[in-house]
């Protein structure tokens, strides 16, 4: 099986070279099968790289080989895409699996951060998402020092001198506003704003008044480098790294703090537990739902092999070992298992249909580890304040009902 991954801005026909490289290698394995199957899967990966001119701007990403089915038979497979943001991994393996280790960073939900790196020389804009930064713009600037020439005053020159410094400021504050706030929406289109710089303009830039109140307000960090342009930039991503990292920390902690705050009021406001978000999720009544990254619960679809009606249920790891869960409650007839995939892959996918925000959290925090232990790993904030006891006691009054009503007919 063969795994191969060309970044951004990589060659196509630099990769077809390896391969015919890697091919002709091959050709001097000793067992016969190794070597069929290794130049029937080089031989596959060849021909779906015709299919590209160029790598595409993400990056491509090329998996072929033979796998063995659950029937046990040989099956020949071609997997090629890009993905959905740039990969900065370059790999080329060929195993008796594929590697899709590169593929699960990419889907960490990374926020994008801005960088503003000023000096005397130039500004450059750039941003960082995950392991990928991208610079937007850049320009130089000819600014006068502090000493003066031959047939200048020294009062006309030093005001030229603030004159153009100030113009200067002015318009890396007009470019941070072009490629930092998002017109559709007139709000910033990054996370966090980290300004960087070797002399005193990143603080004179903070305090101007021609810096979007917008932008300064999501500042989260000013750090000295000792250098400008992309080597300043590689510099400050460096210097706030624990920043960072810190940042899906401290809103984690919010997020679950709030949700605690709810529940030490008895506002009513919150829910807790699979069986009771699940309801609130479908009453519409979840503004945020919580759920913990890890969730090891499976969302299963079952129907019932007499009646035909369709059943599902969320089942832990224990529960899922438990015959008892694939039988009718009432009629003990037994369920069908039509599908099965991991609750929070289910709420990912459904979760908009509810009209809701969702927010992954971890066990690192205090709060995050009280949350997954104590609560299940699920719950909700609430839009307004629902008790599920008395909705519980209508479900069953209206059903008492139903059958008081047959028994009078």
């Amino acid at each position: 099986m063969i795994s191969l991954i060309l970044p951004p801005n990589s060659q196509v026909s630099q990769a077809t070279r390896m391969l015919e490289d890697e091919k002709g290698t091959a050709t001097n394995i000793k067992s016969r099968v190794n070597r069929q199957s290794v130049l029937s899967a080089i031989t596959s990966a060849l021909q779906r790289l015709k299919l590209y001119n160029k790598v595409p701007p993400n990056g491509l990403i090329l998996y072929t080989g033979t796998i063995l089915t659950e029937e046990g038979k040989e099956k020949k497979v071609n997997f090629d895409f890009e993905p959905f943001k740039p990969i900065n991994t370059s790999l080329y393996l060929c195993d008796n699996k594929f590697h899709t280790e590169a593929l699960g960073d990419l889907l960490a939900a990374d926020k994008k951060y801005g960088f503003l790196v000023m000096d005397g020389n130039g500004s450059l804009y750039g941003t960082l998402s995950g392991n990928h930064r991208e610079i937007l713009h850049k320009f130089s600037v000819d600014l006068p020092k502090k000493h003066g020439r031959g047939g200048q005053s020294a009062m006309r020159f030093a005001r030229l001198r603030l004159e153009k410094r100030h113009h200067y400021v002015c318009k890396v504050a007009e470019l941070a506003t072009q490629f930092f706030i998002d017109p559709s929406t007139s709000r910033p289109n990054v996370a966090g704003l980290i300004l960087a710089g070797s002399a005193e303009f990143k603080n004179v830039l903070q305090g101007s008044d021609a810096f979007d109140k917008r932008l300064g307000e999501i500042v989260m960090a000013v750090v000295d480098v000792s250098y400008g342009g992309e080597n300043g930039f590689s510099q400050a991503i460096e210097l706030t790294a624990d920043t960072l990292a810190n940042v899906k920390f401290v809103q984690e902690k919010r997020l679950i703090s709030k949700f605690f705050s709810e529940i030490e009021q008895d506002s009513g406001k919150y829910v807790f537990g699979i069986k009771d978000t699940l309801t609130c999720l479908e009453m519409g009544a979840v503004e945020t739902l919580v759920v913990y990254e890890d969730l090891d619960v499976m969302h299963v679809t079952m129907t019932n092999t007499v009646t035909g009606e369709e059943v599902v249920k969320d089942l832990t790891p224990k529960e899922m070992e438990q015959q008892k869960h694939y039988r009718d409650a009432e009629t003990n007839e037994e369920l069908e298992v039509q599908a099965k995939e991991p609750m929070i892959e289910w709420l990912a996918n459904e979760y908009k249909k509810f009209g809701c925000a969702l927010e992954f959290v971890s066990d690192k925090s205090t709060e995050g580890s009280q949350f997954c232990k104590g609560f299940s790993g699920i719950g909700g904030l609430l839009r307004y304040a629902v008790n599920l006891e008395d909705f519980q006691l209508d479900e069953q009054n209206d059903f008492q009902d139903f059958y008081a009503s047959d028994d009078d007919w």
